[in-house]
């Protein structure tokens, strides 16, 4: 049995593993994104993407659904994604303009945030406005929430709500 391919130039690259005992060769990645490309589901919206050197770093949402029982009260599904690594998790998002507010899981705490919209953007606070517009008002889904405090007069927020922050402790693990 040969194991390791004659070094001839005239052997088809695609054929190069199969007679090595591989599977067959798999597409050149021609970028870094190719090369750690994952299927994203349909419909996900994204809000933010940087390059990194370990594959992209995207935050998106998608599938938001209102809860039945609560006006205001939506759940939208998290995609978190560092080069082919993803995580996914539901965020429960509150829509209404006297309480607006997102509610994730960090490493099995509860956080519920209270968000200004239309207020100061920190990069403590920037995910919660990002996910918050892209469920509450997907129109402006992705766009810098520094840039939307009119938008948010507009739509009827204060834009002076106190923003805050409750952890509740989880399970342990």
């Amino acid at each position: 049995m040969l194991t390791t391919p004659p070094a001839a130039s005239w052997w088809p690259l695609g054929l190069l593993p199969l007679l090595a005992g591989g599977g067959p060769a798999p597409a050149p990645a021609t970028t870094l994104a190719q090369a750690t490309a994952v299927d994203r589901p349909a419909g996900l919206v994204v809000l933010d993407e940087k390059p990194r050197p370990e594959g992209p770093l995207v935050l998106g949402v998608y599938g938001p659904k209102a809860d039945p029982a609560v006006p205001g009260l939506w759940r939208a599904q998290l995609w978190r994604q560092l080069g082919s690594d993803v995580r996914i998790q539901t965020d429960t998002v509150r829509c209404t303009a006297a309480e607006p507010m997102r509610i994730t899981d960090d490493s099995g705490r509860l956080l519920i945030r209270s968000i200004n919209p239309g207020g100061v953007i920190t990069p403590a606070n920037r995910v919660d406005h990002l996910v918050w517009w892209a469920v509450c008002h997907p129109e402006h889904a992705g766009q810098d929430p520094a840039g939307l405090t009119a938008v948010a007069r507009r739509l009827g927020y204060s834009t002076t709500l106190r923003e805050s922050e409750q952890v509740l402790p989880g399970r342990s693990r």
